[in-house]
Formats: C-alpha cells, structure tokens, sequence
C-alpha cells in the first residue's frame, strides 16, 4: 500500500495535471521524476523528440478473409508477439478512410488502453500494416534525443513509470497522447545516444531477418502440404467414432479441417505421431505459487509469445519445489494447453532461466526428425488446424499432452527437413540476439540514470 500526504502544492506542481486522485501523486512516476531532475545534460519531452505523437479515431472492423482483400491488422496486443501475422486482414475498403492507421519504420508504439505502457519499435516487418486506435503512435524526430534512445528509454522503468503514471478511467485503465507528450526524456551525450542507437537499430535488423527466416521455413512447409478446405458438413458413422483413437463423439472432431488433413497426410505421405518424434511431451503438475520480488521470471501461456519473453510476477527459489519442471530450456517447442489455442513457440535464449506455468504444454523433440522442422510444422496453418481438432471443453477450451501425441507428422525429403530446421534455429539465434542488445541499451540508460544520485 502507497502512503504519502498530498496537499495543494503537490496538486498544482508541474505536470500533475491538477489530478487530485491520489495514485497520480504517490506513484514511482513522481519518483521517476524526481530522480531524474538530477541529469546533468538536461532535459526534454517525447513531444520535443518527435514529430507527431497522435492516437487514431476509434472505427467500428470490417474483417475479411485473407491478404487479397485486406491488410494484415494487429491489435494493441499483437505488437509486442514474436510474431505478428495473426491472420487477420481489414477490408481494403475500410483501409482508404484510416490511411493515417498503416504503420511505418522507425516508430514507438505504445499500448494505452487496459494494459498499459507496452513499447514497441517497429522495424519493416510493421510496414503494411494498419493497427488498432488502441496505441499511441510516436514518430521520432531524432531532435535532442535520437530514436533508439528514446524507445530504450520508454522502455525502461524510468519510462514505464512516468507512461502509467497519469492513467485513469475506472474499469479499463487508458493514458492519452498528450500525456505521453509530457513525458521527460533526459539529453545524453551524443556519443551515449549513439551507442544506444546502434544497439537498437542492430536488434531492429536481427528480429526483421528472424521474421523472414521463419516466414520461410513455415512456408516450405506449407508448399509441401497442400491445405485441403474445410468441411462445414458431413456424416459421421458409428464405425467411425469406433475406429478412432480416443472414441469422441463431437462432430467438429470428424468434419473439421483438421480431421481433412489428416486423412490428406495419412494417403500422401510416409509419417510419424508426433510422441514418436519428441522424447517427451508434457506438462507439470499443478502448484502453488509464492510471489516475490526478487524470485525467478514466471511466464503465463500469453506470455511466451512475447517478442521478449517477460513478465512482473516472480517465483520463490526456496519455496517453489518444482522449479526443474516447470525450467524452459532452449529449444523445446511451447504449447499452451488452455485459452487460445494453435499458436506455438520455440524455446529460445530469451526463455532460457525462466519459468513457465503448468498451463504450458512442452515439447522436447528427439533425433527422428530435427526440431526446428517439427516446430515450423506445428506453426503452420496445417499444423495449428491438426492442434486445434483435438481441442475439448466448453467455455474454456483445453488441449492435453496426450491429444498431441496423435498428431501425424509427415516425413518428406531429408534435405528440405534440414533447409527448415535451419532456418528455425537462424531464427532462435538472431531473435535471442535482439533481446540481449534491447536488454542491454534499457540497462546502460537505467545505470547511467541511477548514478546522478551516486
């Protein structure tokens, strides 16, 4: 619990908006500030260090079904995921009257509404994409600060905290665009900047190279295994139900295009269940959670798709018994068991020495067939379909190691299943790569800003 005395002075000081709600003036944006009035180089605004800092007008989607006609779209959600293309496309239509949405290079973008204070850079992956009104778009000038600095920055607690300290609203939290104007930005030495910059224009680079890495080796993938359409109806026998693996009577588990699929795979292709080419697939047992500061990174299911793996909640290393289980090592395949499922992630050095819930499904592939192939299959749109047919339960959708372990895996020429996994792997390198220089960038400003007061 924040505790503290307010009283007018603090209610009409700089920058408080005349809020007199008392977490605006109790929280570590105050303390943010505060520190910060000690730089010995100066001060500045995001609004000084760019040339505009806008949020779009709220506009009722239009979705249509695939890249011919519409644009890929994102969600305030979406722009902080390794991987961005959700499948999603606004109408064209809909796209000539919101041209002012279509993102470019080079700009910060920050989630403002419910969870607050996500920051992105965008790198040409971004480029041809329009996204929600649900984010301030900030396009640097390279002013007093240049933009690397500026996302490192905002990044950063001294950042975050002054972005979320002017929140408001009752059950969904927003920060606006002229709050965010307001945000101090310190003038570092030029070859600081520099330094900083060049950190994170090379991490811009490495997560575009990554993207496409794995844009191809899911597509190779794709091209092999032709996507059969999908079967709104059909009949499904007794003999059927009697015939199959787990005797399950919901029809979407036998007219689906899952189900279409498989069939496909089984005529055309020698193949393998996915148990027999992972030496384990499983998940670990429920447990209970000690929360501490100071503990070991805990990723949820949403979290493991970040394009940097993170989260606030910490474990205890003396009080969490299981910790060997629930350790992300490198090179697993990750599946979410429950909430959406289909999506799947590669394990990589920006998971390692983290926890992930029991809630998280993980594959350690075997020498039958290479990793990398095996998850590139899985991310595809026919492995997400073959996942999401075994899927069970009502309001909340479950999968289980067990369903998993059905999945066929079709085994296709030697060479190709080694072109893909090495694109994979390309991908797990630059993409840890890219987390370690944002990392460090956010470091050298925090570090620098601690020591005004050393």
């Amino acid at each position: 619990m924040k505790i503290g005395i307010i009283n007018s002075k603090t209610l009409l000081r700089p920058n408080s908006g005349y809020r007199i709600d008392p977490d605006v003036h109790l929280s570590e944006g105050v303390q943010a500030r505060e520190q910060l009035a000690h730089s010995p180089y100066g001060l500045s605004t995001v609004g000084e260090n760019a040339s505009k800092v806008f949020l779009g007008n709220i506009f009722s989607r239009v979705f249509v079904k695939d890249a011919e006609h519409g644009m890929p779209y994102l969600a305030a959600s979406d722009t902080v995921l390794a991987n961005i293309e959700t499948g999603r496309y606004l109408s064209h239509k809909q796209v000539k009257t919101l041209k002012n949405l279509i993102l470019k290079k080079d700009w910060i973008l920050i989630t403002c509404s419910g969870t607050l204070g996500n920051v992105t850079y965008t790198n040409k992956t971004f480029e041809n994409h329009i996204a929600t009104h649900d984010l301030i778009r900030v396009v640097p000038n390279d002013n007093k600060v240049n933009k690397g600095t500026l996302y490192a920055f905002l990044s950063g607690k001294y950042g975050y905290n002054q972005i979320t300290q002017s929140q408001f609203g009752g059950v969904v939290k927003h920060i606006n665009d002229v709050q965010t104007k307001a945000i101090l930005v310190p003038v570092f030495p030029a070859s600081f900047q520099q330094e900083v910059d060049d950190l994170i224009q090379e991490s811009a680079r490495l997560r575009e190279e990554a993207a496409d890495a794995l844009q191809q080796a899911i597509q190779q993938v794709e091209d092999i295994i032709p996507y059969p359409s999908k079967k709104n109806v059909g009949c499904v026998s007794s003999r059927t139900i009697l015939s199959s693996h787990n005797r399950r009577f919901e029809a979407n588990y036998y007219i689906s295009e899952g189900h279409d699929i498989e069939k496909y795979i089984y005529k055309n292709f020698k193949w393998k269940p996915l148990g027999q080419v992972c030496e384990d697939i499983s998940r670990p047992d429920i447990f209970k959670r000690y929360y501490v500061q100071n503990g070991i990174v805990f990723l949820g299911g949403a979290d493991i798709f970040l394009a940097s793996p993170d989260s606030k909640k910490q474990l205890s290393k003396t009080k969490t018994t299981n910790i060997t289980s629930l350790a992300i090592k490198e090179n697993t395949i990750l599946i979410p068991r429950s909430g959406t499922i289909g999506n799947v992630a590669w394990a990589h050095a920006g998971h390692a020495q983290k926890l992930a819930s029991e809630h998280v499904i993980r594959l350690q592939p075997n020498d039958i067939l290479r990793g990398g192939y095996i998850y590139a299959f899985l991310s595809s749109s026919i492995g997400k379909a073959l996942i999401q047919k075994h899927i069970f339960g009502s309001v909340i959708q479950h999968i289980e190691p067990p369903h998993l372990k059905l999945i066929p895996i079709p085994i296709i020429e030697d060479s190709i299943i080694d072109n893909i996994h090495k694109l994979v792997l390309e991908y797990s390198k630059k993409v840890g790569k890219a987390i370690e220089n944002e990392r460090k960038a956010i470091s050298m400003i925090e570090q620098e800003i601690e020591s005004w007061t050393k």
